[in-house]
């Protein structure tokens, strides 16, 4: 038994020095690959990528804003912060400088769209975002508002973003029973309610089942035509359904 016993301890106190092994080689790797960020504010982005280029870090430029203080060009903000730990690979994300602001904002009120875009864009200013509402007695895809405003100073970032007028939803209407009413007169409702007259067809006739050992009969007489006077007994869309105007209307007569 002594012998058995001792062989399991032996075995026991290698598994445990394996283990301890593989734990200090990984936290060794681990921490092996954390770096400190640098501080890059004030550098310019290629300066900054040559400064963490050894840490196997990247500079990404997010932004990009006006500053008076900060000369055009350099790094203004950084995220991670110096002196952050992090690991290789990071992307160290950095707004640049554009210096004082020499560029005058545009008047793009009462322009389309399209032209505000240009107008914003040929100045070497961006949009930003761009919202729209409805407003009665206004004409669509005309600017209501820009912010900033039009000459605005002390503008932070070079951009601006529009609020434009959206074309008004045509009104919406719950359809009305037609069936069972002559054809002409509800033609001139549809006209007066500012709906259209879609097709109107003759409604098929039931079906007669032949007696047994008998030839069906078949009409030689052309089918009957709609008139004003025709009864509506089928419509589309039916009653009930919410429609738009100017929608059209197709009807089965008799």
């Amino acid at each position: 038994m002594k012998p058995l016993f001792r062989f399991a301890m032996l075995a026991l106190v290698l598994v445990v020095v394996a283990l301890v092994s593989a734990l200090t080689a990984m936290r060794f790797a681990i921490h092996g690959q954390v770096v400190e960020v640098p501080a890059v504010v004030g550098l310019t982005p290629s300066d900054a990528e040559r400064a963490v280029a050894g840490l196997g870090l990247q500079i990404e430029v997010e932004r990009q804003y006006y500053s008076p203080q900060i000369p055009e060009g350099r790094i203004m903000t950084q995220l991670p912060l110096a002196g952050t730990k992090v690991r290789r690979g990071w992307q160290v994300r950095v707004a640049q400088s554009l210096g004082p602001q020499r560029v005058v904002i545009p008047d793009v009120t009462k322009q389309s769209e399209r032209a505000a875009e240009w107008n914003i864009q040929r100045r070497g200013l961006e949009v930003a975002s761009t919202a729209e509402m409805q407003l009665a007695g206004t004409p669509a895809d005309q600017v209501l508002a820009q912010s900033p405003p039009a000459n605005a100073s002390q503008v932070a970032a070079p951009r601006t973003s529009l609020l434009v007028t959206a074309a008004a939803d045509p009104p919406a209407y719950v359809m009305p029973s037609f069936v069972g009413q002559p054809l002409d007169t509800v033609s001139r409702t549809l006209q007066v309610a500012g709906f259209k007259l879609g097709n109107v067809s003759i409604a098929p006739p039931a079906a007669n089942s032949a007696a047994p050992g008998t030839v069906p009969v078949i009409p030689t007489t052309p089918p009957p035509q709609p008139s004003p006077a025709s009864v509506i007994v089928v419509q589309t869309p039916p009653a009930g359904q919410k429609v738009l105007a100017g929608a059209v209307v197709n009807f089965e007569v008799r």
